[in-house]
């Protein structure tokens, strides 16, 4: 008990200075780990950055966890991109899919006043001041009113002010970590603003998630929905049902029979593919840490915040090349790549070549489940090759310079997201149920 109470938290720094003042802290403390590694170099030429990446690693996330917010959500969303990042900072930093230090009792009643102009308990019958669940942009808490169990998700104070600022103060760390070109992270930071934005908005996503779980839960099967309470609902909390069941991780852990592996996958696959070639505007944040599965083998989705709409002029040309024979047709392939930016206008006849080449050869694997009628995720021979690919490309320089459309940064994201659960989950999956609608010439 005494040792829970230790590991919470009683305040957020919230201002301007007090969070810039951590970053800076956080930033001496990554100086001091190169110092020691060089130092040890000096007798150990052949040392590697195993022991620097994981001493940074956990002085970031330590820092992260504390500040909270954007800051926590940018290393969780690197966390989910495996290439992109050493081994020591996606471990560390995937922490935050499920848990970051929880806050104190006061605090959250704090909130409650500030919204509600009342304590939790003057609303609820029944409230649990111990958190259930602490994330990157908020805690969710057990309340119970009129005999039903529900979930009290509470968004840590000052998060939502503070995004803009924060991920000022996070792209140093960003640019080191992630090696892209300015103008590259430029773009990667203003998608990933206008999303946090939108994720801090709890009346948005209240609203949002009527709205996509009363759509999916007309056509789809073996998939369950929070029922969600406007009124008991405001800018910075939100109040849902209680979904009783496991984490992927938890659910694994039960040795679950290839027939319920492959039930869950296949309400995964149809939920995203579902939203994304017929409503256009899809959960964009597949960590395992939204997901619940019920002892029923339901998928439960239990976060809306991150959405992202995909316009028109992005998804014909993008869904075309992942599941048509397109791709054959190397002028309209050219035509579509530069639809999407992937070839820009001033790109000379041999950077065409090579992007088209590369570009190529990326789409063609990315686009192997859409290809046949069912696709087994547990082979392991496609995510090496994946993940070696993503890694090869990492390390060419054409690479560095910002190339693809915003709309790419979440949509991979969400895609090989999907592809990461399913892959753990070994599932085997129908990929025809819901198809992309398609254009074949551009």
């Amino acid at each position: 008990m005494s040792e829970d109470k230790a590991k919470e938290q009683n305040s957020i720094p919230t201002s301007k200075v007090e969070r810039s003042a951590r970053f800076v802290k956080t930033g001496f403390k990554v100086g001091g780990n190169y110092i020691k590694h060089y130092s040890k170099k000096l007798f150990n030429p052949d040392l590697d950055r195993t022991e620097l990446n994981e001493d940074n690693a956990a002085d970031i996330y330590e820092s992260l966890s504390e500040l909270k917010g954007s800051a926590l959500k940018v290393a969780q969303m690197l966390s989910m991109d495996k290439n992109i990042l050493p081994k020591a900072y996606t471990d560390k930093f995937s922490q935050s899919q499920y848990n970051a230090p929880p806050l104190s009792g006061p605090l959250i009643v704090q909130t409650f006043k500030k919204y509600f102009g009342k304590t939790p308990e003057q609303i609820y019958d029944k409230f649990e001041l111990r958190s259930n669940n602490a994330a990157s942009i908020g805690q969710v808490h057990q309340a119970e009113l009129n005999g039903e169990k529900l979930a009290v998700k509470i968004q840590y104070p000052g998060v939502g002010d503070s995004i803009s600022s924060d991920l000022k103060l996070v792209k140093p760390f960003a640019f080191r970590l992630l090696g892209m070109s300015e103008k590259e992270l430029e773009v990667y930071m203003r998608e990933v603003e206008e999303r946090l934005l939108e994720e801090t908005d709890y009346e948005l996503e209240v609203r949002r998630s009527i709205e996509i779980s009363k759509a999916c839960s007309a056509v789809l099967q073996h998939t369950i929905f929070p029922r969600y309470y406007p009124a008991l609902s405001s800018k910075r909390i939100i109040t849902m049902s209680w979904i009783e069941g496991k984490h992927l991780k938890e659910f694994l852990q039960t040795n679950p029979s290839q027939e319920l592996r492959n039930q869950i996958g296949q309400a995964l696959w149809d939920f995203y593919n579902y939203q994304q070639h017929e409503l256009r505007a899809v959960h964009a944040d597949p960590h395992p840490g939204n997901f619940l599965i019920t002892s029923q083998g339901q998928l439960g989705i239990i976060d809306f915040g991150c959405i992202k709409e995909m316009p028109e002029d992005f998804y014909y040309p993008f869904f075309s090349l992942t599941s048509t024979n397109l791709l054959d047709n190397k002028e309209e392939t050219i035509k579509a790549f530069r639809k999407l930016e992937m070839i820009l206008p001033n790109d000379t006849p041999q950077q065409i070549e090579f992007f088209y080449r590369m570009y190529h050869q990326m789409i063609s694997l990315f686009a192997k489940p859409y290809m046949s009628a069912s696709f087994d995720f547990g082979e392991t021979a496609f995510f090496d090759e994946l993940y070696g690919f993503g890694e090869q490309i990492s390390r060419m320089p054409e690479f560095k310079q910002a190339r693809g459309v915003k709309h790419f940064i979440y949509v991979n994201r969400t895609n090989f997201g999907l592809y990461n659960i399913l892959h753990e989950l070994k599932a085997q999956v129908k990929t025809n149920t819901y198809k992309p609608h398609v254009q074949l010439t551009y």
